[in-house]
């Protein structure tokens, strides 16, 4: 089969990957704890739901504005305008079905042949896929495990210069659950007004910070009209499967993206989008009580894996990823590395995890392993995983 050349520089996404194989093992009988996928665990709230079923009752099911309808623009305008401090009107709004159009619209709309576009790195593995597929070159900017993974500062002034056109910050991070600092997101605002460039600042998990409180590069002076927020319903609100996210810009560029909408998907379905002004505007305890539960997990996680031998675990400070380093948990086992680290998790253990070459090629230099693991499950089913993992490392090291 023929195809065309820019087919060779997409990537993918292989928590989806693993999350089949899961299913294979689980339909074939094996017993698996699937750390792997990051999804919560959590019903969509019923309020939302309701919604959406009143919505379906009305007949709301037919073509709405390929920008998004504007009460739900408004109502995202004024939940970013509380959350970030700083002003949005509707027509800096842009919904999509999903998050991920609009990562992939808006390199599609900047970022050409020999313009570069830098990246955290490990990283959500999108990023490295759209940019390399739009045709501009993938610079990755190295997070560090010293710095609790913040970027590494050094190595993104060196990176930065006349050719870069955006630059990608997701705080807090997957894989890492790592959180920018007020300090590094001053570091790159000033990077970004210097050489003229955009910031992408995808904040998903925005919501999930367990200490302090959420910092956006778009309230630093002079950033607001050179960034472009990405966020959404999926994490939020436990709608993975409801697909529905948006964009945050200038309104000039809105348009263009607009334009982008129109000649793809056409529209996201109103009728979900009408569950999602309901979402935004209705009562926030479900959300909050996911949000503590996830806290709770993430302390029960961290301190059940430092207590595996050969594995050390920094606490994530957002996010619902931990991203702990297994290079001497490998050494042990005589495994050359964390792919081979995951895929004996799942068959000798059954427990599914993602190996950090799963989140980006590796950095130059970089000689640690590291696997993800997801804490979108229950505790119990998180305990059992830590005490399988416990038993695999330990009988494999005898």
């Amino acid at each position: 089969m023929r195809l065309a050349q820019r087919m060779s520089r997409l990537g993918t996404e292989n928590a989806f990957t693993v999350l089949a194989q899961v299913q294979r093992l689980a339909a074939a009988g094996h017993d698996i704890i699937n750390l792997g996928i990051g999804d919560p665990d959590f019903d969509t709230p019923t309020y939302i739901k309701e919604a959406a079923c009143h919505s379906l009752a009305e007949g709301r099911t037919h073509y709405s504005p390929s920008q998004g309808i504007p009460p739900l623009r408004a109502a995202i305008a004024a939940e970013l305008t509380r959350t970030r401090g700083v002003p949005f009107s509707a027509d800096e709004i842009v919904v999509t079905p999903g998050a991920k159009p609009i990562l992939f619209y808006v390199l599609l709309a900047l970022a050409e042949e020999g313009d570069e576009v830098l990246y955290p790195n490990p990283g959500f593995p999108i990023y490295e896929s759209c940019i390399e597929f739009v045709g501009a070159r993938a610079v990755p900017i190295p997070l560090l495990e010293e710095r609790d993974f913040q970027l590494d500062i050094k190595a993104l002034q060196r990176a930065v210069g006349p050719r870069t056109r955006v630059l990608i910050l997701n705080s807090p991070n997957n894989p890492t659950g790592g959180v920018l600092s007020r300090g590094d997101l001053e570091v790159v605002a000033g990077l970004a007004q210097r050489y003229d460039a955009w910031v992408m600042a995808d904040e998903i998990y925005s919501r999930f910070l367990f200490e302090g409180r959420f910092e956006s590069i778009a309230a630093l002076p002079g950033m607001k009209e050179r960034t472009i927020i990405v966020d959404g319903f999926s994490k939020t609100y436990a709608m993975t499967g409801w697909r529905m996210g948006y964009g945050v810009m200038p309104a000039a560029l809105a348009q263009k993206i607009t334009q982008l909408i129109i000649n793809s998907v056409s529209c996201t379905a109103t009728f979900i989008q009408d569950a999602g002004i309901t979402a935004l505007q209705g009562p926030q305890d479900e959300s909050d009580r996911m949000i503590a539960e996830f806290r709770a997990r993430r302390d029960l996680v961290v301190a059940g894996l430092n207590t595996i031998p050969g594995i050390h675990c920094r606490t994530p400070g957002g996010a619902f990823y931990a991203f702990p380093n297994v290079t001497e948990a490998c050494r042990r086992l005589r495994l050359p590395n964390a792919e081979a680290f995951q895929d004996r998790a799942m068959r000798d253990a059954g427990v599914a995890v993602l190996a950090r070459s799963n989140f980006g090629r590796r950095n130059e230099g970089e000689t640690e392993e590291y696997v993800r693991l997801s804490f979108a499950a229950s505790r119990e089913h998180l305990q059992e995983g830590l005490r399988r993992l416990r038993g695999f490392v330990e009988r494999g090291a005898e």
